[in-house]
């Protein structure tokens, strides 16, 4: 059964060999960009365009036409590729529209070469723009998927190829219009039509005719030609990671594609034996002119604890691309209006009679008007996404949701191990209200660093170093508290390091409630105890892995996951136990011993660069709200506000206290 997909959403791909159909109702460019993990594209040979239709595993049309298709063979795509990004543009130069806006919503479906629609999409909600990132179809883990983009820019495939991080973007879309004028003196035929009974034409598209009242037609399948092999300009080019401190990438942890064609079963394989997962929720359909109603849930995996999780990373995604296109059309408009004031008051001219005022006036006319579409197109989909907020956060299973969800006040400890852990909420700056969950999948990755320095927040509030650290350690706490809530019992352990015992008040929660694996160490004594036997647990279970020998562990091991915190670090700790805390941060989380650090970098300054490996390591994490979070899409710096209890409420205390006796029945 074909997917229709809405924007952000994703859907796994079974066949290697496909067609992306385009059906637009008026002549469009097609375009496709390769790009490594993080999308990004290395060089104007990782573009296939009407100038260079072929590429390995990769052929689009040479033409500007109504209808194209394009083929794909994932299975010929270089290793370093990850994404397939295919871009509709409006060719410049040609008697027709210049925005989205004017013509019926493009339509792209992804079939196999035998005809069979995988999924569809119609892009609707452009405006302005001239150019438009109409899929992605992405690798993870060796699995293929589709995503619907729908990311627009009006500045054309110049900004559009920049935001990609092409270096030389304005050259070759000089040249792709270039090429497309060339051929757009010849007819292009619009592809057969498929001869099956099967076709299926955009049912769900918006009205499909243009500003003359032609529609665009559905293209068909008759079958594409596999490109030819060629040289690969990638061999000697790896894939480039996202940076440390970026968020993680939702699409990392999808599952891989079933290898039938038939409906998606979404019952996992070693969860046969519990209950089966809730259906797929259905979305009603939409009143016209109007956007479909939100549903949670609304997204592909294998449960709906991994659909919401996929469905808050894209709503993430979604977030960054249209405030990606915001403030590229704000930025268009602040150009543009400088260089058209430049140009009316360079000229001697024009400042005689009032001609430079009148100048200047439609200068700033023209650039209100571009900066208030802009805000409409923003307004619009922060809207959408808001609605959806409100559904999906009510619905967030006890691992996703904040302290303050009602789904707390029935708490039990799990019997099985969630998938991620919300560590807090990201916002941008544009939009403060609409808050996306930080998830952060399980087992840990990283250790957690706990900023108890830097006493401004960006609200311009300033809190002193005292009341500072104390909110760094509830903040630690807190952290603390949700990974022991939502691990089975048994599964986890919290330690705690306090040399100076200046942490006994914010530890009280998890101190009384007896939470933890042994009361805090103090002193020098203490701090040497703990860590010398968590990096001994360490040194045991990596021997016990390496030697295939896992069986083998010493009868009185905790094998449960094990998590140290430790407080007003670099106080209290001598050469050798900062020696061994590195050796925990770098070797700790593949064998389950995690680290989380409540400190100020400015006080561990004197040890100079042999404490940058263990910061490196480390995410960094605020009591504050802060805007120290970028993601691997276009860079915009995220304000992260951490997961906190709210005053005078007793959940934590609750939380903990069921964590307790649970532990208790377990012994």
């Amino acid at each position: 059964m074909a997917a229709e997909l809405v924007r952000g959403q994703n859907h796994p791909l079974s066949q290697m060999r496909l067609e992306i159909r385009v059906a637009a109702g008026k002549p469009v460019v097609a375009a496709a960009t390769l790009g490594d993990e993080r999308g990004r594209i290395h060089g104007v040979e990782w573009v296939a365009h009407p100038g260079t239709p072929t590429l390995p595993g990769l052929e689009v049309s040479k033409q500007a036409a109504a209808d194209h298709r394009l083929a794909v063979d994932l299975g010929a795509m270089p290793e370093a590729v990850h994404r397939v990004s295919v871009l509709l543009a409006l060719p410049l130069g040609a008697d027709g529209p210049t925005r989205f806006g004017a013509v019926a919503a493009p339509f792209v479906a992804v079939t196999g070469l035998d005809g069979t629609e995988v999924a569809s999409y119609t892009i609707t909600g452009l405006d302005a723009e001239s150019a438009v990132v109409a899929l992605e179809l992405y690798r993870r883990q060796g699995a293929w998927k589709v995503r619907a983009v729908g990311q627009g820019y009006a500045g054309g495939l110049a900004e559009l190829l920049t935001d990609q991080g092409l270096p030389q973007a304005a050259h070759l879309a000089g040249g792709i219009n270039e090429a497309v004028a060339r051929g757009l003196a010849r007819s292009v035929a619009a592809p057969p039509p498929r001869t099956t009974d099967g076709d299926r034409t955009r049912q769900t598209a918006t009205p499909g005719s243009g500003a003359d009242g032609s529609g665009p037609t559905t293209p068909g399948a008759t079958g594409a030609v596999a490109p030819q092999p060629s040289t690969s300009p990638y061999g000697a080019q790896g894939a480039v990671a996202p940076p440390s401190g970026y968020p993680a990438d939702p699409a990392a942890t999808q599952p891989a594609a079933p290898a039938t064609g038939g409906p998606i079963d979404y019952s996992h394989p070693s969860r046969q034996t519990g209950a089966p997962p809730s259906p797929a929720p259905t979305v009603p359909p939409a009143p016209p002119g109007q956007a479909a109603q939100p549903v949670a849930g609304d997204a592909t995996g294998w449960s709906m604890e991994e659909r919401l999780y996929n469905q808050v990373w894209g709503m993430f995604e979604d977030l960054a691309r249209t405030m990606a296109a915001y403030r590229s059309a704000v930025d268009f408009a602040d150009s543009r209006m400088e260089k058209e004031l430049d140009q009316a008051l360079s000229d001697p001219r024009s400042r005689i009679g009032g001609q430079g005022e009148a100048a200047r006036e439609a200068a700033q006319a023209k650039h209100a008007q571009l900066v208030d579409q802009a805000r409409a197109a923003l307004d619009r989909d922060l809207a959408q996404l808001a609605a959806e907020s409100e559904v999906v956060e009510p619905a967030l299973p006890l691992a996703f949701a904040g302290w303050d969800n009602p789904v707390w006040h029935g708490y039990r400890v799990p019997m099985e191990i969630p998938m991620a852990l919300r560590l807090g909420d990201l916002h941008l700056p544009e939009s403060p209200d609409l808050r996306i969950p930080m998830l952060v999948r399980l087992p840990l990755e990283r250790g957690l660093w706990i900023d108890s320095g830097g006493g401004e927040s960006l609200d311009g509030s300033f809190a002193d170093s005292h009341e500072l650290r104390r909110l760094a350690l509830d903040t630690a706490v807190a952290h603390a508290a949700r990974l022991l809530a939502v691990y089975p019992v048994g599964e986890f352990a919290v330690h705690v390091i306090d040399p100076a015992g200046s942490a006994a008040q914010a530890l009280v929660p998890l101190v009384h409630t007896g939470v933890l694996a042994a009361p805090p160490a103090v002193g020098a004594a203490g701090v040497a105890d703990v860590l010398a036997r968590l990096t001994q647990r360490v040194d045991l279970v990596q021997m016990a892995v390496r030697g295939g020998a896992a069986d083998s562990l010493p009868p009185g091991l905790d094998t449960a996951e094990q998590l140290l915190i430790v407080n007003d670090f670099p106080h209290g700790f001598d050469d050798r136990a900062v020696t061994q805390l590195r050796y925990l941060a770098d070797e700790g989380p593949a064998v389950g011993v995690h680290l989380m650090m409540v400190a100020d970098r400015e006080d561990a300054a004197g040890y100079g660069p042999l404490l940058d490996p263990l910061w490196r390591s480390l995410m960094r994490l605020t009591p504050l709200p802060d805007d120290h979070l970028a993601d691997p899409w276009v860079g915009h710096a995220w304000t992260y506000e951490p997961s906190l209890v709210p005053p005078g409420s007793q959940v934590l205390q609750r939380v903990l206290t069921e964590v307790a006796t649970a532990r208790t029945k377990y012994r």
